[in-house]
């Protein structure tokens, strides 16, 4: 298979459950809710994406795209790898040769989706993101981060499905304040939510 990677980098990760860990990143081109053109953004399914996923590098395979991963770890040493794949949409290219390949390099794989299209077996931390107006088809994880607030996606409607951990991330943007005004007082009224920020954005992280 060949791989479409707009970009390969190291970082902490900036928000969710893990955030503050240190990981690398590998984002792939390429969203089936957005084409990622501004032109099109007033017709997406998802409008609120701050994230570049178009174009990119192409790996022919696994094991070469892994080797990129691995030489972008930070440390010297090997310990508490972690790889976030994310993008645009990483359900789109992900696959069980990829993940093994992360495996074999000692590398935890961690996956950020929208949710709408079904995930390989075999990854260590599922992140859904869900976007109002799609029907998720992993209902089940480690972490449900729901940008708020979104028409159409209460957080209500959520709480019903597996996952260990349910987030509240404040909209970026123009209302970021009252946004966050919302998520902290919408936590506070039920506790199963947890509010969550964006630290890599506070602290000029990519």
């Amino acid at each position: 298979m060949t791989y479409i990677v707009r970009e390969i980098f190291a970082s902490l990760q900036g928000e969710g459950v893990q955030s503050g860990r240190v990981a690398v990143f590998l984002r792939f081109a390429g969203c089936n809710l957005w084409s990622g053109r501004e032109a099109d953004r007033i017709t997406a399914r998802c409008r609120f994406c701050d994230t570049d996923f178009v174009g990119g590098e192409r790996y022919g395979d696994a094991e070469s795209l892994a080797d990129a991963v691995a030489a972008a770890w930070p440390a010297q040493d090997g310990v508490n790898r972690l790889a976030i794949v994310t993008g645009g949409e990483p359900g789109l290219q992900l696959d069980d040769a990829l993940i093994a390949a992360l495996h074999r390099r000692g590398f935890a794989v961690a996956v950020e989706t929208n949710g709408t299209l079904p995930l390989p077996s075999g990854l260590d931390w599922v992140c859904v993101s869900p976007k109002a107006g799609t029907d998720l088809v992993v209902t089940r994880g480690d972490e449900l981060k729901l940008v708020y607030p979104q028409v159409g996606a209460a957080p209500e409607d959520f709480e019903h499905l597996d996952f260990t951990h349910f987030l509240l991330q404040p909209m970026d943007g123009p209302e970021r304040a009252a946004n966050t005004d919302a998520a902290l007082r919408h936590c506070l009224s039920r506790p199963r939510w947890r509010l969550g920020l964006q630290l890599h954005k506070s602290l000029g992280l990519r």
